[in-house]
């Protein structure tokens, strides 16, 4: 009787511990969004064609390989490829400013995210200086596709990011990363694996067979250091809350028009509340409207947004009347 008593207590003070505890934690706090533009590559750009042989976007794939590191860790919620190659292509937004952290705030806004991602590659060769090679290499450190004729080489990778507020353009934390592979040889892209290349002038910076190569070793290990580095500012970013007040513009059929849009902080697959003025509350002394009391209409849903207006699909409700209000709250 006595252990029956005993174990009773026992199991109601870890109960109270529980639903204490439970009680008590706070709730969770959403990760915190990003995005990450192509990294610029204009000061290595001669030597990149001569170790591939064509032209590449290296800074495509330094960026798509910093965003498989950042997924993979999980402190950040990073935006899809997709939507943002969407943005700017309406924005026509060039390659030439993706390191310019004013423009690409501007971007960063319409994506609805915490901050942006810019970088650039400052080094993407070889450590040798001499001028003895075959291939097309000249003022790049000497290394082409045709390789050393006397001499091997390391590959070295120096890569730079910059975490940027998108509402200030404030650079809030920067990332550095260098690589050097662990081998050496007379071709960047040579040194193992089943490597063959790549189409469409792009190379997949995370696949094993190109970090088996001398070049691909240097990648990843800069772009590991970076990463980290990155990672590690996360603490400096806010996450922004965006309160968007508006009105509906028109009612074509099932769609809903705001006239609030991207510069407002909508984006697509925002819901937003329809609420319609009942009566107006004035300050007796001064004419001031003091409160609008409303009722709820319904919910929209924001399928399509530009600048200044927004499309919206019906979640729920009818008759909705042009000069009804919208509201939105977004963290």
């Amino acid at each position: 009787m006595r252990k029956a008593l005993f174990a009773a207590a026992v199991f109601g003070l870890l109960a109270m511990a529980y639903v204490s505890s439970a009680m008590g934690q706070a709730a969770p706090i959403r990760k915190k969004r990003v995005a990450i533009f192509d990294f610029d590559y204009a000061t290595v750009h001669g030597g990149v064609t001569a170790i591939f042989g064509q032209e590449v976007d290296i800074g495509k794939g330094i960026s798509d390989l910093l965003v498989k590191y950042l997924v993979k860790d999980g402190s950040y919620s990073v935006i899809e490829r997709k939507a943002m190659d969407k943005i700017l292509a309406e924005q026509n937004f060039s390659n030439s400013d993706r390191a310019n952290p004013n423009s690409a705030a501007k971007i960063g806004k319409l994506l609805g995210v915490d901050a942006i991602i810019v970088g650039s590659i400052t080094q993407f060769g070889n450590d040798t200086k001499n001028t003895g090679v075959g291939g097309g290499g000249g003022g790049f450190g000497g290394f082409g596709l045709g390789g050393f004729k006397h001499s091997k080489s390391k590959a070295i990778v120096a890569v730079d990011a910059r975490i940027v507020d998108i509402d200030t353009g404030e650079i809030l934390a920067v990332a550095e990363g260098k690589g050097e592979s662990s081998r050496e040889s007379t071709s960047l892209t040579g040194g193992g694996g089943n490597w063959h290349g790549f189409g469409a002038g792009a190379v997949d910076f995370g696949s094993s067979d190109f970090q088996n190569t001398i070049i691909g070793e240097a990648v990843k290990a800069a772009v590991e250091t970076m990463s980290t580095e990155v990672i590690a500012g996360k603490e400096k970013l806010v996450a922004r809350t965006i309160t968007v007040e508006g009105m509906v513009a028109a009612v074509d059929g099932g769609q809903v028009i705001l006239n609030v849009g991207a510069k407002a902080g909508v984006k697509v697959g925002d819901q937003l509340s329809v609420e319609r003025v009942s009566k107006e509350i004035k300050d007796p002394a001064t004419g001031k409207v003091l409160r609008r009391m409303s009722t709820p209409i319904g919910l929209v849903k924001v399928t399509d947004v530009d600048d200044v207006s927004s499309v919206c699909s019906v979640v729920s409700g009818t008759g909705f009347k042009t000069g009804d209000a919208v509201k939105t709250k977004t963290q």
